[in-house]
């Protein structure tokens, strides 16, 4: 798959924009594979904890210790630093929410104060980006705020935004999923992943209470014992076929939301891309490889495979009866 996108990218010459907008954890691991050809723009005011990636690994990169605003010409914002720095925000936790979760001494306010801050379209503007491609957004609470803060032109030819907006209230007015999903469909784009994170719902004041009366109840064991109740989530969207029509794009931007969907293993959507292609700009040595890659990763998942990579897992009786629907 490397080679494949490797040669739609080095031939026509396309350095996607990836924008991280929460860069402490360092950029996600999808990147990884097209960070040689990628212009990479990171933000995050709370560097304590970052991880640096190795010189030349992006194309470019650029790193602002800034907090990204919705607001535009805000020079600074007041910032909350909390004793873990991934839930630093520019919105206060929302202690009386918090209280009934074990996990709320993370979001302890250790000092607050202002921060430098910038605009996404005020970086674009000075750094002369031509658009952003890839958006990820991690900005403990107001990502859709940001997103939506973009300059019409500049938010329709966003090809992939990812964000995590939380299910529960840990911020004071941030943006919940829920408001998220309902936008973001409006604007053109399809949800491609979801992954439900959680925590335990449980008050500290409680545990602290039982493990008085039993000290093995530690919090380690709670974490351990109890399920998760959702909390937040990580969703990935990508922009719709029908979306990219009517901002008139180029081939650049339908080969690229076809790199991402390869990237994402939406390997139906990336044929769909491909058709697409075929008709709007004809056929092609581009086109031709954009329809064979992704049935050649389709193939290899024959029965076969899959029950050799299943069978450590499955139990007894199930590995049984798919080991008969193959033979």
């Amino acid at each position: 798959m490397a080679n494949a996108i490797d040669r739609l990218m080095s031939q026509m010459d396309i350095h996607p924009v990836l924008v991280d907008v929460g860069a402490a954890e360092g950029p996600p691991e999808i990147w990884d594979s097209i960070a040689k050809h990628s212009i990479y723009i990171g933000f995050d005011p709370d560097l304590r904890g970052i991880r640096q990636t190795p010189e030349g690994y992006f194309h470019k990169e650029v790193i602002f210790s800034k907090a990204v605003t919705s607001l535009e010409g805000a020079q600074n914002v007041p910032f909350y630093f909390t004793t873990a720095p991934y839930c630093s925000s520019i919105l206060k936790p929302d202690s009386e929410s918090l209280k009934n979760f074990l996990f709320s001494h993370l979001f302890t306010i250790e000092k607050k104060g202002p921060v430098q801050a910038t605009s996404l379209n005020s970086v674009i503007d000075h750094l002369s980006l031509p658009c952003i491609d890839w958006l990820k957004t991690d900005s403990q609470g107001t990502d859709l705020r940001i997103f939506k803060s973009l300059k019409d032109k500049s938010r329709s030819r966003v090809l992939a935004l990812d964000i995590e907006p939380g299910l529960i209230n840990a911020y004071e007015g941030e943006d919940l999923f829920v408001d998220a999903h309902g936008a973001l469909i409006k604007e053109g784009f399809w949800l491609s992943n979801l992954g439900v994170r959680g925590t335990v719902r449980m008050r500290p004041s409680t545990l602290a209470q039982v493990a008085k009366e039993d000290n093995s109840i530690s919090n380690d064991r709670m974490m351990m014992a109890t399920r998760e109740t959702p909390s937040w989530v990580g969703a990935r969207y990508l922009r719709t076929i029908e979306a990219l029509g009517q901002s008139e794009s180029h081939k650049r931007e339908y080969v690229l939301l076809w790199v991402i969907a390869l990237l994402d293993k939406q390997y139906g959507f990336a044929l769909d891309l491909a058709l697409e292609y075929d008709k709007v700009f004809g056929e092609d040595e581009m086109s031709t490889l954009m329809r064979r890659e992704p049935i050649s990763r389709i193939k290899r998942f024959t029965p076969s495979f899959l029950y050799k990579r299943a069978k450590k897992i499955l139990p007894a009786g199930v590995r049984r009866r798919l080991r008969g629907l193959i033979q």
